[in-house]
C-alpha cells in the first residue's frame, strides 16, 4: 500500500499525482496552509494527509466547518468561553483551539467567517495567543492552522468581504485540489475502489460496473467531484439487485430544481426536459438489455427516432448496446 492510500487519497492521473506530491512536501514543514478547490474535491482529506504525514501526526486533528458556526458563537467555539460569559454559558468551555493544542486545526469554508471573527483569528495567527470569551487570562496554543475554501478569496478581498492581512497569514503555503473532470482516468479508478469498499462494508459479494455505467462515469463532468461520485456509487450499490451497477442521472429532481432556479425559465425548462429524456431512455435500455428496437417499441416510438434520442444523450455507445441490437 502506498502512502497516498494510507491517507485515503487515490488517483493515478498526473493532475492528482502532482497535488499529492505537494501534500508530501507541505507535510514536512510546520507552517500555515491554505487549500483551495471546488466542493467535493477532497480538501479535508488533503488536510488530514498533511497532518498525518507530518510531525504533528501524534497530536489531534480537529476539523471545523466555519459555515456551520453561528455568527454570534464563532469566537466562543474557536477560543472557548468562561462560565456566565453569555446567557447559555452555564459552564466553561475550552474551545476548538485548545482541543487542537499540539496538533492541527482545520478551518473549512474559512470564507464564511464574519469580519469580526476574521480579526480574532488574525490575532491568534500572529502570536498563537488568545483569550476565552468572558475571560481575561491570555492563553497559548501550539496549533497548526490549515484553512480551506471553494471561494475566490482574492475576489472577496477586493469586495471587502475578507481581510487581506488574514489571507496573507493563511496563505503561507497553498495547495489546489484538482476537479475530478481534470483527472483523466481517476473517476473510474475511484468508482471501482468505492465498490470494493462497499462490498466489504456491507459484507456482500463484489459488484461490477455495467459497460454503460463505465461509459457514463468516464463521460460525465462530475460537478460535485469525488463526493458526488461516491454518493452516486453508494446509492446505486444499495439499490442494485444483481451483480452489475447501472448508473442513472446522479441528480434527484429536488437537486435539479435547486440548480435550475438560478437559470432563466427557458434554460431551466430545457435542462429539465433533457434530464427527463435521459432518465427515460436509459431506463428503457436497461429493461431491454440495450436493445433499441424493443426499447423503441415500449416507448411507442419509431426505432430511428428512439435511436436518435439515445445517441443525443450518449446512451448508444456502449458495447452492450451494439451487441444486443445485433442479436435482435
Amino acid at each position: 500500500m502506498n502512502s497516498a492510500s494510507r491517507v485515503n487519497l487515490l488517483g493515478s492521473s498526473p493532475q492528482f499525482q502532482q497535488a499529492y506530491s505537494q501534500i508530501q512536501k507541505i507535510s514536512r514543514v510546520d507552517v500555515t496552509v491554505f487549500i483551495e478547490g471546488e466542493t467535493g474535491t477532497g480538501k479535508e482529506l488533503a488536510a488530514r494527509a498533511i497532518h498525518y504525514l507530518g510531525g504533528r501526526r501524534d497530536g489531534p486533528f480537529i476539523p471545523v466547518n466555519c459555515g456551520a458556526l453561528p455568527e454570534t458563537l464563532v469566537e466562543s467555539e474557536l477560543f472557548g468561553h468562561e462560565r456566565g460569559a453569555f446567557t447559555d454559558a452555564k459552564a466553561a468551555s475550552p474551545g476548538l483551539v485548545s482541543e487542537a493544542d499540539g496538533g492541527t486545526l482545520f478551518l473549512d469554508e474559512v470564507d464564511a467567517l464574519s469580519l469580526k471573527a476574521q480579526a480574532s483569528l488574525l490575532r491568534f495567527l500572529q502570536d498563537r495567543t488568545y483569550r476565552r470569551v468572558g475571560g481575561s487570562a491570555t492563553r497559548q496554543a501550539d496549533v497548526r492552522i490549515i484553512a480551506a475554501s471553494n471561494a475566490n478569496l482574492y475576489k472577496l478581498v477586493e469586495d471587502r468581504q475578507f481581510r487581506r492581512d488574514l489571507l496573507y497569514r493563511l496563505n503561507v503555503l497553498s495547495l489546489r485540489m484538482p476537479a475530478l473532470r481534470e483527472r483523466s482516468g481517476d473517476p473510474l479508478e475511484l468508482a471501482q475502489a468505492f465498490l470494493a469498499r462497499l462490498s466489504h462494508q456491507y459484507r456482500v459479494p463484489a459488484k461490477t460496473l455495467h459497460p454503460d455505467a463505465v461509459n457514463f462515469i468516464e463521460q460525465y463532468s462530475w460537478p460535485g467531484n469525488v463526493r458526488e461520485l461516491e454518493n452516486v456509487i453508494h446509492r446505486e450499490f444499495l439499490m442494485c439487485e444483481g451483480g452489475e451497477l447501472h448508473l442513472f442521472a446522479p441528480q434527484s429532481p429536488e437537486q435539479s430544481e435547486r440548480h435550475d432556479d438560478r437559470l432563466p425559465f427557458k434554460a431551466a425548462k430545457a435542462r429539465a426536459i433533457a434530464e427527463f429524456e435521459r432518465r427515460y431512455v436509459n431506463d428503457l435500455l436497461q429493461r431491454t438489455d440495450g436493445n433499441i428496437t424493443r426499447a423503441a417499441r415500449l416507448a411507442g416510438q419509431d426505432r430511428s427516432a428512439f435511436g436518435k434520442l439515445a445517441r443525443k444523450h450518449g446512451l448508444s455507445q456502449s458495447p452492450s448496446l451494439s451487441s444486443a441490437e445485433t442479436a435482435d
